[in-house]
Formats: C-alpha cells, sequence, structure tokens
C-alpha cells in the first residue's frame, strides 16, 4: 500500500468533515495533576485474563496480530487522537472483541467497504480476523488515512486492505478519474444516525449486498424512526443482530439492511414545455 492510493481532497458532506491541516495533534499531559504519567503505554494494550477465551474464539491463530493492532492503537493512536487516552486500557473489550464479533454476519471471501473507517474500526479489526476478506477502508481525513496506510504496512495486511481517502458518496460515485467501488458488505461504527448512514452506505452495496452498522441501544429506536427513509433509498426491513452471543457479555448490537434495490439520484422534474418548444408560465 502507497500513499498513490489517497488522492481524494477531504471535503465536507456526507461521511466527511471540512478540509484543513492534517498536522499530528500533539501527545497527551504525560502527568497528571498528581504528577503520575499518563503518557501512552503499550502496558495499556494488554489482554486482560479474562477475555483471552473470547479473544481466542474470534481471532483465532491471529491473535497475535490482533495484538500488535491494539498496542498501535494504545501508542500512536492515542499520541495522534485517533483513540482517547481513556479507551486505551479498554481496547479489547470495547473496541477489538466488539468488531470482531461482527465478522459472524459476513459471508467468506466477502469484498467489505468499511465507511468513516477512522482508527480501523470495525474494517481492519474485520481484515484481521477473516484474512479470506478483501477491506477498503474509507474515510476522509489525511491524518487518519496516514495512520490507516501505515497499520496496514506494518501489519502486512497490504494484499487484502486498501485504504480509499474520500466521503462514501465519492467512492460510490468515482472521482478524481477513479472508477467507482462497491462492495458485498459496508460496515460503519459510531458514524451518523441511521437514515443518513443508509444514504452514504447503501450506494456502496451491491444489489443483494447488506449494509452492517455497529449500534448501542439505540438500535431499535432509529428503526423505528427511519425505517420509512431506508425504504425509500432501496434497502429493505432493518433488522437487529446479535453478534458474539455466548462469546460476548455483553454481545455486540448490529442493524443489518439488505440491498434489494438499485436507487439512483433524485432528479428534478423536467419543465412542461408548450407548443413550438417554449416553456410554460406559470
Amino acid at each position: 500500500m502507497t500513499h498513490d492510493d489517497i488522492t481524494a481532497d477531504a471535503v465536507s458532506g456526507p461521511g466527511g468533515t471540512p478540509p484543513g491541516p492534517s498536522a499530528v495533534r500533539p501527545a497527551t499531559t504525560d502527568t497528571d495533576a498528581a504528577g503520575r504519567d499518563t503518557a501512552p503505554s503499550p502496558a495499556d494494550a494488554a489482554l486482560p485474563p479474562e477475555l483471552a477465551p473470547a479473544a481466542l474464539t474470534l481471532f483465532g491463530d491471529r491473535l497475535d496480530l490482533a495484538a500488535a493492532y491494539a498496542e498501535l492503537l494504545a501508542t500512536d493512536g492515542v499520541v495522534r487522537g485517533l483513540i482517547g487516552p481513556r479507551e486505551a486500557p479498554r481496547i479489547w473489550d470495547r473496541h477489538l472483541l466488539n468488531c470482531a464479533a461482527v465478522a459472524e454476519r459476513i459471508p467468506s471471501g466477502a469484498t467489505v467497504l468499511d465507511v468513516g473507517s477512522g482508527a480501523g474500526l470495525p474494517g481492519l479489526v474485520l481484515a484481521i480476523a477473516r484474512p479470506d476478506l478483501t477491506v477498503t477502508l474509507i474515510e476522509p481525513l489525511a491524518r487518519r488515512t496516514s495512520f490507516l496506510i501505515e497499520v496496514v504496512e506494518r501489519l502486512g495486511l497490504a494484499k487484502s486492505v486498501r485504504v480509499f481517502r474520500g466521503r462514501a458518496d465519492e467512492a460510490a460515485s468515482g472521482s478524481s478519474g477513479r472508477e467507482p467501488i462497491s462492495g458485498d458488505v459496508v460496515t460503519a461504527r459510531a458514524v451518523a444516525p441511521l437514515d443518513r448512514l443508509a444514504g452514504w452506505s447503501l450506494p456502496l452495496a451491491v444489489r443483494g449486498g447488506r449494509l452492517l452498522a455497529l449500534k448501542g441501544s439505540s438500535a431499535a429506536a432509529e428503526i423505528e424512526e427511519h425505517a420509512d427513509v431506508v425504504a425509500r433509498l432501496g434497502g429493505g426491513e432493518p433488522t437487529v443482530q446479535l453478534c458474539g452471543v455466548g462469546v460476548l457479555d455483553p454481545p455486540t448490537t448490529v442493524v443489518e439492511i439488505v440491498r434489494e434495490r438499485m436507487v439512483g439520484p433524485a432528479r428534478p422534474a423536467a419543465k412542461k414545455r408548450a407548443r413550438g418548444g417554449r416553456s410554460r408560465r406559470g
């Protein structure tokens, strides 16, 4: 993976943020008010013993690769502002295992597009847990895509993982001379409410493909509120899936939407024309 894969500028809009300086954020304060060391440490990424059985179940013989990613999140990820310092000790239960459980909803050999990938959650986690998948990480911010490219290279995932710098709608329609991309599965975590997320993500899914949106306790309420919008976008009835039952406590909550119809962008109605080719005046 090289920087040649990143050609689109980050602009405001669906799944994106306004362009601006992409400099790395400064490291967190080295000491707290009591003078205790708070600098990022690889020790923060240690796998808690009580989570080891779940981690082994979800990652199998790629657990060491997951551990290497956890360390990168807890150190470089914190320094560069992609992971909050308070999240570092909770990387395994709150982030890695939570994301890895979603793999059970993805068919073998699928093409996965991860919208608003950020630090690589859940896209990189799925690529680690499932080497049969081909994953594209879609992220508009330069500082985040730089981190993702470095992680992909350091973990040796370049053959199965691509980083796309741009918004979801740019990926779906193609821009800057690039071909549109689509996939069997589109994933997203903590990106947007379901109506906006479906608008950005469903155009990326092939017909019969699906959106897997990691949600929390709001899942049922979002479905009730936005089901009509999802239907207008060509999606089927959203369903709530619990992933990792019997492995994680609590399991991961996922809203799953199948793209049943290909719905193109709305076009303005043509003006009625009078005889002689002139438009009628209102």
